[in-house]
């Protein structure tokens, strides 16, 4: 019978003839295992905490020494006896050499590779001695770079290009420069005779959702043994299987049919259930030894990116279908939650992923700067119905093509392949993220009519890896749609292009800067990021200034080395000040970001999703943040901090991916009767109202539009109107002239201050969905000063009833001390509209609250 044990203790370190914080010779305790250097030498207070402060730039050097790891581990008889002897590497940080019993047996120059070492020959029964000595990556890489050349880059230094590593350690917009190096992934002891080497699964469901699953596997060896193949349900009953199938070669397979009804079919959250079908199969040989068994986890389910014609615009949609259900994407992009890997559980896993769920998220892209996520996140999404976009590790570069390099991706690509094709929440793979931009910003030779060619000995080699290389390996080992890359528009358009493939819209924030106003009409089919940043939780800012109270104002040095962003503080005062009155105080200055990038994001998600209009109208079939999370403390673009601490934008987006919503645009129409003259004209103001509905029936439901008027607490208009939700799409409700507003014929007719409010009310008055539309910029407003805001606390201590009496923008609440866990933030309130929502651990604190118009600005 095979046997496999994980060697993850007596393991000690040191730096290759020490010169920093360990002396040459001295071998130091491993604390955990996987591991790498940074976090160990932490844990023994060796180097000062790089999330604090600017301690970033004092741990440098640890990226450029050299460390070796080293155990010894004791093989009985019958594993040293045992016909093949293995030692596994799941995976090593990057460049190592790894030496058993004094006998070299592996080179490493990958750390998205696994290694799987035959070492009979050298094991003993008894202690063994097994040492890894790790290069510097980044000295390495600089190397690598010297003997090829220097190739064009955003972020991080030119020589990743080279190294196979994951890119963020380089430094990243959003990230510091931390090069980790160490044993990051487990590494077993296995022996056997024969071996299950490989199982492909092959669920495909028809039109009709009736299935077939085709079962491949492959042995270490040519044996004579005997298979049986169960597949079980969910519940663990056998629902069909093979058995006594004999194996003549190393590849065996067995194919079953299930008609519709039979089985269960896996739906993204909130289109139905996630039913986790298993694979076992067990190796005899003749006389019914066992000699290996595995299981393997999969589901059914029938996924399509459909790329169709649409009515009444130009280019094709970009959707995602499951189980022929179209679906709407609203979600995040991830980066790695952590500079340090190995401290991410999987119990801090299902946090992050959680949370995803919890704000109505259903999608989750991760992103080609990190890692090709641990089991355990991907295992997660398939329970919780996330569907995943799957990039390939290329982020932001002109990487090269050189033979040396391909050979290292094409196995990384296989590898990672076939450990992740069996997940029903993978829905795409993309090639990389953003290298085709590269090559259009750099004006490398990319010609997008040209498919047939090479492209190695172009300027832009790795298309070569993005259209040839990887289409191959995705194709040959799984049913899992490949798209080039990310932003990819396709049809020989260029990736800005907005009526194909999807986008990064950058032209908020980045770009052209334009107003989060124009979210509209910058909408592509679908939006694969785009983004605002804000200011973390005021305890997130503390625990990087290490206390240090004489940097606690937002430009010191100390803030600005905690956002990474090129152009940061031109970029927040651009929209701050376009925007606000806001004041400079640190808790303000959080504050007033945070707002900012509430009202930017959610405007997003609100404009967009009004795009999805039905069958062959989806004109933007989904939009994802950059990004739901931080790898440490920082200001960023997350909507969650490196602390699991949403941001008010966090729950802004959570209310836009109800499944039923209300939105409003307030529109300037402006006419000039005479064509002669700019004195004479008319400025109408007219209101759209618009829901959207994301289950699959239609929806009654009452509309209730409320408008008042900031400077008169007395007036009020109203209307009531029956609607019908159209299933699965957005359905304009009613535009008209903005209640209270009159027509003006001159500029210096300042524009009443009308605030609007609309609900959507279930048959039994539940409130389905709520938005107020407010005037803007909010600089231009005077807030009343008493808006009679009430905050009560039931008996429990976990519900809180929030009403005004004159309407109030953007609270959010906070208490001293600890946190508090609220089930909403960023809260628009109007007279009689009173809104209840939950708290965790308050314990009887007084509840702080900020707004817009607040007096602090």
């Amino acid at each position: 019978m095979a046997s496999s044990r994980e060697l993850n203790e007596g393991w000690t370190f040191t730096q290759v003839d020490g010169t920093e914080a360990v002396d040459a010779g001295v071998w130091l305790p491993v604390h955990t295992f996987p591991t790498t250097v940074h976090v160990e030498l932490l844990q023994l207070q060796k180097i000062p905490d790089p999330f604090i402060g600017l301690q970033e730039w004092d741990v440098q050097w640890v990226g450029e020494a050299e460390w070796a790891f080293k155990m010894r581990f004791t093989v009985n008889d019958t594993e040293a006896a045992a016909e093949n002897v293995d030692l596994v590497f799941d995976g090593l940080d990057t460049f190592a050499v790894v030496k058993l019993n004094g006998h070299k047996i592996l080179e490493t120059e990958n750390q998205f590779v696994s290694h799987r070492v035959h070492v009979k020959e050298h094991i003993k029964a008894g202690e063994n001695d097994l040492i890894l000595i790790f290069e510097s990556a980044f000295r390495k890489g600089r190397e690598i770079e010297q003997q090829h050349e220097k190739l064009g880059l955003w972020n991080g230094d030119s020589s990743r290009l080279h190294v196979r590593k994951a890119q963020y350690n380089y430094g990243w917009d959003w990230g510091p420069v931390l090069m980790t190096v160490g044993p990051w992934k487990p590494i077993r002891l296995e022996t056997y005779a024969v071996r299950i080497a490989d199982i492909d699964i092959r669920p495909r469901v028809n039109e009709k959702l009736g299935a077939t699953v085709d079962i491949s596997f492959e042995l270490s060896k040519n044996s004579q043994s005997i298979a049986t193949v169960h597949v079980k349900d969910p519940e663990g009953k056998v629902i069909i299987g093979q058995s006594n199938l004999t194996i003549k070669s190393e590849r065996a397979e067995a194919h079953f049919k299930l008609s519709a009804g039979i089985i269960e079919l896996w739906y993204p959250v909130g289109y139905g259930k996630q039913p986790i079908y298993s694979v076992d199969i067990a190796i005899t040989d003749q006389d019914g030894h066992l000699l290996d068994a595995r299981s393997q986890k999969f589901a059914f389910r029938r996924v399509r990116v459909v790329q169709g014609v649409l009515e009444g615009q130009e280019g094709r949609s970009f959707l995602f279908e499951v189980n022929n259900i179209r679906i709407f994407c609203g979600g995040s992009n991830w980066i790695p939650a952590d500079s340090f890997l190995t401290r991410l559980t999987p119990e801090k896993y299902r946090q992050w992923l959680q949370l995803l769920v919890d704000g109505n998220q259903n999608m989750i892209r991760v992103w080609g700067g990190g890692i090709y996520e641990a089991d355990a996140f991907y295992d997660i999404c398939d329970e919780l119905g996330i569907m995943v976009w799957q990039d390939f590790m290329f982020g932001c570069g002109q990487y090269p093509a050189y033979d040396s390099f391909t050979k290292s991706v094409e196995i990384e690509a296989e590898q990672n392949v076939k450990r992740l094709r069996h997940h029903p929440s993978i829905v795409i793979f993309a090639g990389n993220n953003e290298d085709y931009q590269i090559a259009e910003s750099l004006k490398l030779e990319l010609d997008y009519s040209d498919e047939k060619s090479d492209f190695r000995k172009t300027n832009f080699p790795a298309r070569y890896i993005y259209e040839r290389l990887l289409p191959s390996v995705v194709e040959r080992l799984c049913d899992i749609h490949y798209h080039r890359s990310s932003p990819y528009s396709g049809f020989g358009k260029p990736t800005t292009d907005r009526n194909y493939g999807d986008l990064h819209q950058w032209n908020v924030w980045h770009g052209s800067q334009e107003p989060w106003h124009n979210w509209d009409i910058l909408a592509g089919r679908f939006v694969s990021e785009f983004g605002m940043e804000g200011y973390p939780n005021i305890r997130t800012v503390d625990y990087w200034l290490g206390g240090d109270q004489s940097e606690r104002y937002p430009q010191s040095r100390t803030m600005c080395n905690h956002n990474k962003a090129e152009g940061f503080e031109r970029r927040l005062e651009l929209y701050l000040v376009e925007n606000f009155k806001h004041a400079f105080h640190i808790e303000s200055y959080v504050y007033y970001t945070q707002i900012m990038q509430a009202e930017t994001l959610a405007s997003a998600y609100r404009l967009w999703r009004r795009n999805w209009k039905g069958k062959g109208r989806e004109y933007t079939a989904g939009a994802l943040v950059w990004q739901i999370n931080d790898c440490w403390p920082v200001t960023s673009w997350a909507i969650v901090d490196y602390f699991l601490r949403p941001k008010p934008a966090y729950f802004a987006i959570k209310r836009e991916l109800a499944p039923h919503t209300v939105g409003m645009t307030r529109k300037e129409r402006k006419t000039f009767p005479d064509a002669l003259s700019a004195a004479r004209f008319t400025i109408e103001t007219v209101l759209a109202v618009w829901g959207t509905n994301s289950t699959l029936e239609p929806k009654r439901a009452t509309l209730e539009v409320t408008a008042f008027d900031l400077d008169d607490p007395d007036w009020r208009a109203r209307f009531v109107k029956d609607v019908i939700l159209a299933p699965n799409a957005a359905t304009e409700l009613w535009e008209g002239a903005l209640p209270g507003q009159p027509v003006r014929t001159k500029l210096s007719e300042v524009p009443k201050p009308i605030v609007v409010s609309a609900r959507l009310l279930d048959a039994d008055g539940t409130v389905l969905g709520r938005y107020s539309n407010w005037p803007e910029p909010y600089k231009y407003l005077k807030f009343p000063a008493d808006v009679g805001l009430q905050i009560v606390v039931d008996a429990s201590g976990a519900r809180v009833e929030l009403s005004a009496t004159r309407p109030v923008k953007g609270l959010v609440l906070d208490v001293e001390g600890a946190d508090a866990v609220w089930s909403d933030q960023a809260i628009d309130l109007v007279p009689d509209d009173p809104q209840t929502i939950t708290v965790q651990g308050l314990n009887g604190r007084t509840i702080h609250a900020r707004y817009l118009g607040d007096g602090s600005a």
